[in-house]
């Protein structure tokens, strides 16, 4: 129900009540009165209906906030999760970041050794070279003189093995050095290759983590969603709830003011049962009228036959005694005695001695008709009125629909 057609609803039974307060203050008969409570009871019983259906709307939007609260709850759950992913992401970056800076230390300090290898290679190539310079710079001749120079052949023999013996040694150690160069530099190779590859798992861990950010800051959005569209709810049951209190308000209203027009009813109805008591004229059908008034008997006898018919057609209510609102059997005639000033006992089974027994063929209207567990009243032609029961409530019926335990005369 949309809010602006519930405000007219509410203005339209605020007036209501108040054209049906205007019309009770201005009723002064019985039926006047039946017919505002008629009204009144109808408007009651629109206002229930009116409840009931906003309390199945309200239920229903209750129904929507628990589940909002349950997808709240899951959400969060989610975001515990990544929360948790993305913690556990940054500290394997840091790990990489970590092992990236000790292999870039490595690979500095193999840079360092790769550097010497290079001088310790340049400069045994330098001195090689230099060598050999010399030998090259200073001619044959004075190389040639110097074998010549020497004492023995032994000696030249000598001489050239020393020449031969310093170049195979130069040659040596700078192959030495060339194969340590040569290592370094594939050890140092591998450490790039492996701190490359540092980076690229590092990089591969941070996109993972950018992934999970994202879908931490997606979660983040559909929270604050759910929380805007839970708190809308929650307005709207709360706005639920000021219509029903204020529906509840006019329903106890109304039933304030039935109470007391049925109240002012039954002062009425007893001014008018006590004015027809007193002209000796009660309001009944013709045909009940016609049983009454054909029957033998007395006029007071007649008088209380014809007041207790015209509560024809009023409700049964076991226990009860009034007889607007309803009573039982022994309370139907219990209730019409008093009304006249005569006391008989409460229950039929005790009416069945009250007053003087006569046959049921000398039965007079006013008599009482006792039955087993049951009474009535004689209204003349073979007829009784009674409470007869929850479904049928006050009615005429033959006197002898059962059998018959007894006919009391009390007047």
């Amino acid at each position: 129900m949309k809010k602006a057609a519930v405000k007219i609803i509410n203005l339209i039974l605020v007036i209501t009540l108040i054209g049906m307060m205007t019309i009770s203050a201005a009723a002064t008969t019985a039926q006047d009165i039946k017919d505002q409570i008629n009204q009144d009871n109808a408007a009651l019983s629109d206002i229930n209906d009116d409840m009931l259906a906003l309390q199945d709307e309200q239920d229903l939007l209750e129904e929507e906030i628990c589940d909002l609260d349950a997808e709240l709850v899951n959400t969060m759950t989610v975001i515990a999760g990544l929360e948790d992913d993305i913690a556990a992401s940054q500290e394997a970056i840091d790990a990489k970041e970590r092992d990236i800076i000790a292999k870039e230390a490595d690979i500095q300090t193999t840079q360092g050794v790769y550097e010497e290898a290079c001088e310790k290679e340049e400069a045994q190539y330098n001195a090689m070279v230099a060598r050999i310079q010399y030998l090259y710079e200073n001619g044959d001749m004075d190389y040639l003189s110097v074998l010549f120079a020497a004492s023995s052949f032994s000696e030249v023999l000598t001489l050239q093995s020393y020449v031969e013996a310093v170049y195979t040694y130069d040659q040596n150690m700078l192959a030495e050095y060339e194969a340590a160069r040569e290592e370094v530099k594939r050890i140092w190779e591998r450490l790039e290759e492996e701190k490359a590859l540092l980076e690229e798992e590092k990089a591969s861990l941070q996109e993972e983590q950018d992934s999970l950010q994202a879908d931490l800051e997606e979660m983040a959005s559909q929270v604050a969603y759910l929380n805007v569209l839970l708190d809308k709810k929650k307005r709207e049951s709360a706005n639920y709830d000021a219509q029903i209190a204020r529906m509840r308000q006019e329903a106890n209203a109304l039933k304030v003011k039935i109470k007391q027009e049925q109240a002012e009813l039954k002062k009425i109805e007893e001014a008018e049962r006590r004015s027809a008591a007193a002209n000796g004229s009660y309001t009944v059908s013709p045909s009940v009228a016609d049983i009454i008034n054909g029957a033998s008997g007395s006029d007071l006898g007649k008088q209380i036959a014809r007041y207790g018919c015209q509560y024809i057609g009023n409700p049964y209510v076991l226990g009860g005694t009034s007889l607007t609102n309803g009573a039982d059997c022994s309370g139907f005639t219990y209730r019409i005695y008093s009304n006249f000033g005569y006391t008989i006992p409460r229950t039929s089974y005790l009416q069945r001695s009250a007053g003087t027994e006569v046959s049921y063929e000398n039965a007079q209207p006013g008599d009482l008709i006792c039955y087993e567990g049951h009474v009535a009243l004689y209204i003349g032609g073979g007829y009784i009125v009674h409470a007869s029961n929850v479904k049928t409530g006050i009615k005429v019926s033959k006197a002898t629909y059962k059998k018959i335990l007894s006919v009391r005369r009390i007047i």
